[in-house]
């Protein structure tokens, strides 16, 4: 039976190599002050709304793990309730390993990514595969995504915290360099047209 949310993943062999390395005390002092979130905050819910992509991770019955990128427009990722995610699952390659693996095992995990930002949160959880439940499907759908909804995955949220953003590689989306890029092209174009017999 598990104490602290953080025991999702703080197993006792988790703790006792941090025994050993010498970080179980200050995680223990983590724990004591309340520890990794259980529910929906309203900085989780604005993080969501502007992410437009995330990892998740699945196992099957046999503890063979899976990860998959899902991406979508800023926000996909919807909170249907305090302790409860949503997304469309749009059509793709058609292997249908998560599917498989959630219906064998639906512990699950959910890496969320901002590399503009260097942040990251991590949820662990469960997670159902619902068909044909028109109403949820418009729910977290966006008509203007060029994209079919063909399914909804509905995560429980079991605990979740924020990673520190050491080592996190900034990357920016295509849009943003792409305006960059333009206006650094209309600059040169000006000043270009200042320099005679150009």
């Amino acid at each position: 039976m598990s104490r602290y949310p953080s025991d999702i993943a703080f197993t006792p062999t988790v703790k006792t190599i941090q025994e050993s390395k010498g970080s179980r005390e200050a995680y223990h002092g983590m724990e004591q002050r309340g520890g990794w979130q259980t529910t929906v905050t309203p900085d989780l819910r604005q993080f969501l709304s502007e992410l437009d992509m995330f990892y998740l991770g699945t196992s099957n019955a046999e503890g063979q793990p899976y990860i998959q990128y899902r991406g979508g427009p800023a926000g996909f990722l919807r909170v249907i309730d305090q302790t409860t995610l949503g997304f469309a699952d749009f059509g793709g390659n058609r292997q249908y390993i998560t599917l498989g693996n959630l219906q064998d095992n639906p512990k699950a995990f959910l890496f969320l990514m901002d590399y503009e930002n260097r942040r990251r949160v991590k949820v662990w959880g469960r997670a159902r595969v619902v068909e044909g439940d028109d109403q949820l499907n418009a729910a977290l759908g966006d008509p203007s995504y060029p994209a079919q909804v063909e399914r909804a995955i509905v995560f429980d949220i079991e605990a979740w915290d924020v990673n520190c953003p050491q080592h996190i590689h900034r990357r920016l989306p295509e849009s943003k360099v792409r305006a960059e890029i333009e206006r650094l092209q209309q600059q040169i174009a000006e000043l270009q047209s200042l320099v005679p017999g150009s």
